[in-house]
């Protein structure tokens, strides 16, 4: 397996995966830097893009012009969620990597973008393992996620109220949910964060799972954490034990 860790700006990108990164590494590090340049130069125009907690209604507006394929996908899924286009950012920039390693023929790859993940695995060979990190809950680091290899790409984006620099209106110690794009995955862990709302940890994950049930088309599964109390909506992978000593190479990469 090979590691690389790209850093421009707020991006620190860690990639793992089974293919030599040094030959295509160009290729990424441009591709990366050029999608946050599409971002800042659209957004000179677009002030509210970086600022909107709400959609902009981009393929619905009077004045919508085709704009570069990071900004259209991050539009589209800010009005899926119904939470602002930046919400999409990270989850959409490893999507993005990913589909730019993938087409190098590789079997095997992860790319953490801040604990937003996108990856890939088709080899029968290996999991991929996913800990699922929740702030001061004594659930945290304890347990993961544990993908089996399959032909599909897939997003595991988080999002926490009290874990991180990220803005929350709830207060969930960790959102996860897993979409076919980690565009999508991260848009709708804020959206649905956003709604962990009540001083009753039950109550509060039963609003956020509310929340979780207007967008379960575009979800495979997911999980909420508050404090000690843990809420699932969805097909999930197997939940394993951290305790078990049951994990791979790769959990250190993987961990949320």
């Amino acid at each position: 397996m090979f590691n690389k860790t790209i850093n421009i700006d707020e991006t620190i990108l860690k990639i793992k995966t089974d293919i030599n990164i040094d030959n295509i590494y160009d290729n990424i590090y441009n591709s990366i830097f050029n999608w946050r340049n599409n971002i800042k130069n659209y957004s000179k125009t677009h002030p509210n893009f970086l600022k909107s907690h709400k959609p902009l209604n981009f393929h619905k507006s009077l004045n919508f012009q085709k704009g570069s394929k990071i900004i259209e996908k991050m539009h589209y899924a800010s009005e899926i969620a119904e939470i602002g286009p930046m919400g999409a950012v990270a989850g959409t920039i490893s999507q993005f990597t990913l589909e730019n390693l993938l087409n190098e023929g590789l079997n095997y790859s992860i790319v953490n973008n801040g604990g937003d993940l996108a990856f890939f695995n088709n080899n029968e060979d290996k999991n991929i393992i996913c800990g699922i990190y929740a702030g001061s809950s004594e659930i945290s680091g304890k347990i993961a996620f544990k993908f089996s290899p399959s032909d599909k790409q897939y997003g595991l984006c988080t999002s926490s109220g009290t874990v991180g620099y990220s803005f929350s209106y709830g207060r969930a110690d960790a959102v996860s949910i897993i979409a076919q794009e980690a565009s999508i995955a991260d848009t709708l862990a804020t959206s649905i964060a956003n709604e962990v709302k009540g001083n009753d940890d039950k109550i509060a994950i039963e609003q956020g799972l509310k929340q979780a049930k207007k967008f379960k088309k575009y979800f495979i599964g997911g999980i909420i954490i508050v404090n000690n109390q843990i809420g699932t909506i969805g097909k999930l992978p197997e939940i394993i034990s951290l305790d078990d000593g049951n994990l791979d190479e790769y959990i250190q990469d993987t961990i949320l």
